[in-house]
């Protein structure tokens, strides 16, 4: 983490700049058999397209809220890092009646209508793959996303001090996520760059946000996030800790 890093955006530049080949988010679910691993590189791709989306085709503003009606996967995280780029509000398991946007899995589609403003809706399939038959009143973000620019600037300058993320009642500033992913590092064995962190924790508690995405990045590690991992015995968690060289557990 850079001194001058003050948002979460700050924080995926600056692993970009150092080393945008490296692994960051690899992720594993244990209902589907699915692995997928994104570098730097890539996920920030994903944050660049999907901020664009938010700006550009879904007009949301600095200091709008984002309801995030999704699970631990790598596409949330994509959405958290793509809220944090323009500026507005990522609030985890928010009241999407409370919200201007909402963003839902296809567990949560039918509370996700109760969003009065515009709807986008995951698949959360293998690959990133679309809906069969799109949810109506939802745009598909499978098939939204692919054209979107695969560069990212913000009309308005992002306020680390504004409002950045809701997780669990509490809320952050931009600054506020920053400063804490880096002060609890050390406590989630997170030592600097190499460290490489399993997280089986689910994304409604700042607990499993910050070992499954903020933590990691901060200190230039990389995370194995974990969907149904209570479905993997033993021995399997074992074998994974050493073909993905982990360092750390959280779970």
């Amino acid at each position: 983490m850079n001194a001058t890093d003050r948002t979460p955006a700050d924080l995926l530049s600056s692993a970009l700049a150092a080393d945008p080949g490296r692994p960051l988010v690899t992720f594993y679910d244990d209902a589907t058999g699915e692995r997928v691993e994104l570098s730097v590189a890539t996920f920030a791709n994903w944050v660049a397209k999907t901020a664009n989306l938010l700006q550009d085709d879904l007009s949301v503003e600095p200091g709008d809220r984002v309801a995030l009606l999704l699970p631990a996967h790598w596409q949330t995280a994509v959405w958290l890092l793509a809220c944090a780029s323009v500026g507005v509000v990522a609030d985890m398991a928010g009241d999407p009646a409370a919200a201007d946007v909402v963003v839902s899995g296809p567990d949560t589609l039918e509370a996700a209508r109760a969003c009065s403003g515009s709807r986008v809706a995951l698949a959360l399939r293998p690959l990133g793959g679309r809906f069969p038959q799109p949810p109506q009143g939802f745009a598909d973000y499978a098939v939204e996303v692919p054209g979107q620019g695969d560069r990212f600037a913000p009309y308005a300058p992002v306020d680390p001090d504004g409002p950045a993320l809701i997780v669990a009642g509490r809320e952050f500033s931009a600054a506020e996520v920053v400063e804490r992913a880096g002060a609890e590092a050390s406590g989630l064995g997170l030592t600097g760059p190499g460290s490489r962190i399993l997280s089986g924790l689910p994304y409604d508690t700042w607990e499993g946000l910050n070992a499954g995405l903020y933590g990691p990045l901060a200190t230039g590690g990389s995370v194995v996030l974990c969907r149904h991992l209570e479905r993997l015995g033993a021995e399997a968690l074992d074998k994974r800790v050493e073909s993905e060289r982990v360092t750390v557990i959280a779970r």
